[in-house]
């Protein structure tokens, strides 16, 4: 109990509240501007988080990732532009009602299901991570290994359309984390010599550099190819009226509310899924269980309820693999890891045993920066629609010198600075060729773990690799991992033979004799 006593100290002191609401008004802002996605806004501002003792800076960033969730449904919703992938399915149904003059009730309704769904995965996270955790306290180095191998298959499910590409990012990101010393031998691999390499290269500067500089240099494109066609930004335009969602509105949305809410949390727990499968789902079963479908499409208000719910509770689901397992649950949550690794939490099943103040801070930060997302939401709408006119020839300027600022700060060095440029013009590169980021991340994170654990296991059984079947833990996600990985490439392949063999039983007169 004074685990917890404590950590309600830490959450609900005065700068751990500030910098909780600074994050989450930092990530409704990044979460409404087009273009500015929940990655980009947790990689900009992790530098950050090194200058604050303590978990503050941890809290921060759960207020920025739940904040720029909802974000996205406030440019969905008034210019048809969801702010983050995880908006999409809410301009279907948004932008119709604004067009209809209920920007506001719109607005307010994606504001009450936002919070209504962070809130309910935030209460999932508390009770199943613990008992996940003490699951897992007996896992062996061959299962932390295979741990690691599941986790880095992820990459096929956060990958871009294709899944080559997917696979070449993370190869790229495993070669990244080999860089440096040796973590059995001490010695030195691809070092070419530099003491900048020694040490490995720096998780920061590449993080800021594929996610933000890269994505600032497309911002500069795109503003060149506007200025070569003028007339092709939007401007908005939506008066907003009622804000709260009326009694009614509210005891209509609530079976969607809870519905869309578990699923969002189930699909969070999922490794490599995200806010955006969450809301489609969500938006889906939202209309095959309305009693109203044909509202679908034309406004409904379930239609704005069921993704922004289905959304925003992925986070805390997201965030049940990652300290329980220490695998990312979605890229932000990947890029989180690297914050909590840098203030010295290693995250797994023992950080519930040798953590347990930074735990409970966790989850009541969580609680926390939902509750503050929804009084924002409520507050701030008039004044976040502004934010969205700002030019982005003033907006990629202050994206690109807090990129270098931050890159700087963290070794106080321009080596760093360096290597973000080049990572930022290698991930835009990257992103004109559609490849994600993600798997790069993931790669570089993981990788380290995977390779220490299979070293330590091939130590402990003198070489024999049977040692990963003995196991059923390990064996059983050595297993899952393979399927992740394979079954997008070979899955195609086997429902076009299944078709074609189905095809010619069909037309083959003796079939059914």
């Amino acid at each position: 109990m004074s685990d917890l006593y404590q950590a309600l100290g830490v959450v609900f002191g005065y700068e751990a509240l500030l910098l909780t609401f600074l994050g989450t008004l930092a990530g409704i802002i990044i979460g409404a501007l087009p273009g500015l996605t929940v990655n980009m806004g947790i990689a900009l501002l992790m530098p950050l988080t090194f200058t604050f003792q303590g978990m503050g800076g941890i809290l921060m960033l759960l207020g920025v990732y739940c904040g720029a969730i909802y974000g996205g449904s406030i440019s969905a919703i008034l210019i048809n532009t969801p702010g983050t992938p995880a908006s999409a399915a809410t301009v279907l149904d948004g932008y119709p009602m604004a067009l209809k003059g209920e920007a506001g009730r719109a607005l307010g309704l994606s504001t009450a299901s936002s919070m209504f769904g962070g809130l309910f995965s935030a209460v999932a996270l508390v009770v199943v991570a613990p008992q996940l955790a003490k699951v897992a306290t007996g896992l062996s180095a061959p299962d932390y290994f295979a741990l690691g191998v599941f986790g880095i298959s992820i990459i096929t499910s956060v990958s871009s359309s294709s899944v080559i590409k997917g696979l070449i990012g993370g190869c790229i990101g495993l070669f990244i984390a080999t860089i440096g010393l040796d973590p059995m031998t001490a010695g030195m691999r691809f070092t070419f010599g530099s003491y900048y390499l020694m040490g490995g290269i720096s998780f920061v500067p590449i993080l800021v550099g594929l996610f933000a500089f890269s994505q600032a240099l497309l911002g500069i494109e795109e503003n060149w190819i506007e200025r070569r066609q003028p007339g092709g930004a939007r401007k908005v335009t939506a008066r907003i009226s009622r804000l709260l969602p009326s009694w009614a509105d509210f005891r209509r949305v609530l079976p969607t509310y809870l519905r869309s809410s578990v699923i969002g949390t189930a699909i969070g727990t999922i490794p490599g899924t995200g806010g955006d499968i969450a809301s489609f789902i969500s938006y889906t079963e939202a209309k095959r269980w309305s009693k109203h479908p044909e509202e679908f499409g034309h406004g409904s208000i379930e239609g704005v309820s069921a993704p922004e719910a289905g959304a925003n509770a992925v986070a805390g689901g997201a965030m049940v693999p990652l300290m329980t397992l220490g695998i990312p649950g979605d890229g932000a949550t990947a890029i989180m890891m690297g914050a909590f690794m840098v203030q010295g939490l290693s995250l797994g099943p023992l950080l519930f045993t040798e953590h347990p103040v930074e735990v409970n801070t966790i989850f009541i930060g969580l609680f926390l920066a939902n509750l503050m997302m929804g009084i924002l939401g409520f507050s701030g709408i008039r004044i976040f629609t502004r934010v969205m006119a700002v030019p982005r020839q003033i907006l990629v300027p202050i994206i690109l010198v807090l990129c270098a600022v931050g890159s700087y700060s963290v070794n106080n060095t321009m080596t760093d600075v360096f290597v973000m440029m080049i990572a930022g013009i290698f991930g835009y590169i990257m992103l004109k060729l559609d490849f994600s980021m993600s798997p790069i991340i993931i790669g570089i994170i993981l990788g380290p773990m995977a390779e220490s654990n299979l070293r330590r296991a091939l130590t402990m059984s003198d070489g024999d690799f049977s040692i990963f079947v003995r196991s059923p833990v390990c064996a059983t996600f050595l297993t899952i991992a393979l399927l992740t990985l394979f079954l997008p490439i070979v899955g195609p392949r086997i429902k076009a033979w299944w078709r074609l063999r189905g095809g010619n039983t069909a037309g083959d007169p003796s079939a059914g004799v």
